[in-house]
């Protein structure tokens, strides 16, 4: 079976991914162009080793990464199997042009002078957007998250875990290389904000809240969350651990405020009742974005 998602051609999907994958690429090179690597900043995978490469032998940051891209995604293909289409390829390439071509543009000074703290925040913020606008396309960075990859199929340790050691691997040689302590320390607050931009670019914002209610009082906060918040929820069956005692827990999710008025609510008809409050990060279903929405973005 084939891992790779196609659109059809010219289509609005294809369209979409496409434009997805040019503008996050071109986000990602400002990214690293204008406050990464003025700073020696190391932010992991390929353009972690390359620039590092760039400062000790003045080589291309750019054309140096995809010159790592290039066969790691063909080992990955004969190791891993097709799982990198040609939106893969085509986000790799056009994020090396960019890189080169800004850097050709704009030259190698930081757009903010004198602030590595504030350009490993926006690089950080920029890196994500691109990444995520790359990966809501349906297609993958490519790079050391290849050799995460086929690492994990060899040792069957956890994928993020070994991402992460690969990445703190490049990050400990940009320290040596630079003979700058304060390096590494950058490179976190980067990775960091990464991720962090990715999952809202991906998931996006929620003020959503999933709660777990144990109370006697079950079915009077069931006609509160039903009639007056006008949400859905499910009672679960359970027996309580101290005496075995049948319990009702109600599963519901509302938002910010409809949250205040349920827990005055509540405490109102039951104060000894136990609440569980979860921020959630995405909510997929009736009341809230349908799958077929989700799917379609």
């Amino acid at each position: 079976m084939s891992f790779i998602q196609k659109e059809k051609l010219f289509s609005k999907k294809w369209f979409i991914a496409y434009s997805l994958i040019v503008v996050g690429s071109f986000i990602l090179a400002a990214g690293f162009v204008f406050f990464i690597t003025p700073y020696k900043i190391i932010p992991g995978g390929v353009y972690g080793i390359s620039i590092v490469l760039h400062y000790s032998f003045g080589t291309p940051v750019g054309i140096i990464a995809l010159l790592f891209d290039i066969p790691l995604t063909i080992i990955g293909i004969k190791i891993l199997g097709p799982r990198f289409g040609i939106k893969t390829v085509i986000g790799f390439v056009l994020t090396a042009f960019f890189v080169d071509s800004l850097t050709y543009l704009h030259g190698d000074a930081p757009l903010v002078e004198g602030d590595a703290l504030l350009s490993s925040i926006f690089g950080g913020v920029l890196l994500g957007l691109g990444l995520g606008l790359i990966f809501k396309s349906k297609a993958t960075s490519g790079g050391t998250d290849i050799v995460a990859m086929i690492i994990c199929k060899y040792t069957k340790l956890p994928l993020g875990q070994l991402m992460i050691y690969v990445d703190s691997v490049i990050v400990i040689v940009g320290m040596i290389a630079f003979q700058d302590w304060k390096i590494p320390l950058y490179s976190l607050i980067v990775i960091f904000i990464t991720g962090r931009v990715i999952d809202i670019v991906l998931q996006g914002i929620s003020y959503d809240k999933t709660l777990f209610i144990i109370s006697e009082k079950h079915e009077e906060i069931r006609d509160k969350i039903i009639n007056d918040l006008n949400r859905g929820g499910t009672f679960i069956q359970g027996n309580g651990m101290y005496n075995g005692a049948e319990k009702s827990i109600i599963f519901t999710v509302v938002n910010r405020r409809e949250l205040a008025i349920l827990q005055d609510f509540i405490n109102k008809v039951d104060s000894k009742a136990f609440l569980t409050v979860i921020n959630a990060n995405e909510i997929i279903g009736n009341g809230f974005k349908s799958l077929h929405e989700k799917v379609s973005e």
